[in-house]
């Protein structure tokens, strides 16, 4: 298949993810390389028109620009270590979950093999790849992202950090931690509920518009925690924010307090610090500053 702006590209990886991220390459007219250790992956991309590497040598030779997307930052050395004289020239794209330094570790190590390094954050799940709504973050080479800027944006909207290649891995789980806290949040009422006979669902439909219009809260919590100032008027008093009777609802319905203590610790350290009657923002102060 030809591509439609001469770029080759090979991807490395074909897990759920990373099967998506080249379907959506393929689908787009690039010329695509995929590699995987179970070979039974390339098929369903090979009968679109990918073509399938033998070798993860032969997908790095096949292309300028490589896509990497496996389970962590081990198995991308695993699988780019014997092969990094063969990178030695070529543009490298992980978009492997890594930590912020070891993406700046992976960054370092292409940095010595003479490869051009773009780290990646997906803020998406597979099904969301090419679709609204999904995006993925990217910092270290600008060259890297401004070349390749049109393939990457095939993928979802393309958001480019800087030359630090452990931003992107930063802001993507620093909004990852604040997704599963949410998640734990709901996971938690609709056992509260339960207990009382009410199905998930019926809570769900409560519990969305909620915190949908929650989030309208992050602006005014931002704006207080980079002012500095937790006694501005407006805002909702840690005495106040007190989580006792949520906690014992909870134990009353006979459910876990975990999810709601560790708010509950946050708060109660702030108060025992003399800060009760400032505003609940200041529990950023307990999260930065632990112990």
């Amino acid at each position: 298949m030809a591509t439609n702006d001469g770029v080759r590209v090979s991807v490395l990886g074909l897990g759920a993810m990373g099967s998506a991220l080249a379907e959506a390459l393929v689908k787009a007219g690039h010329g695509t390389t995929v590699w995987n250790r179970s070979a039974g992956r390339t098929d369903a991309l090979v009968a679109q028109g990918a073509v399938k590497a033998e070798t993860a040598g032969d997908a790095v030779r096949a292309s300028e620009l490589v896509i990497i997307c496996l389970l962590d930052q081990s198995s991308v050395h695993e699988v780019l270590d014997p092969v990094a004289s063969e990178l030695a020239g070529r543009s490298l794209v992980n978009l492997t979950t890594t930590t912020p330094e070891q993406s700046r570790e992976l960054a370092a190590w292409a940095a010595d093999a003479g490869v051009a390094y773009l780290d990646g954050g997906i803020m998406a799940v597979p099904a969301m790849i090419g679709q609204p709504g999904s995006s993925i973050l990217y910092s270290g080479s600008a060259d890297v992202f401004e070349r390749y800027r049109t393939l990457l944006e095939e993928w979802g909207a393309s958001i480019y950090f800087g030359e630090d290649a452990g931003l992107a891995s930063l802001y993507d789980l620093a909004l990852l931690a604040g997704m599963y806290v949410m998640f734990a949040g709901f996971m938690h009422g609709a056992a509260m509920v339960s207990a009382a006979g009410v199905p998930a669902a019926r809570f769900a439909a409560m519990a969305a518009p909620w915190l949908t219009a929650m989030t309208g809260a992050f602006e005014g919590f931002a704006a207080v925690i980079d002012g500095g100032d937790y006694t501005v008027d407006g805002q909702q008093s840690l005495t106040f924010s007190d989580l006792s009777y949520i906690l014992t609802a909870s134990s009353e319905q006979g459910v876990s307090t975990e999810a709601v203590a560790m708010v509950q610790t946050l708060i109660r350290r702030q108060i025992d610090a003399g800060h009760a009657k400032e505003g609940f923002a200041r529990i950023i102060e307990s999260i930065k500053h632990p112990g």
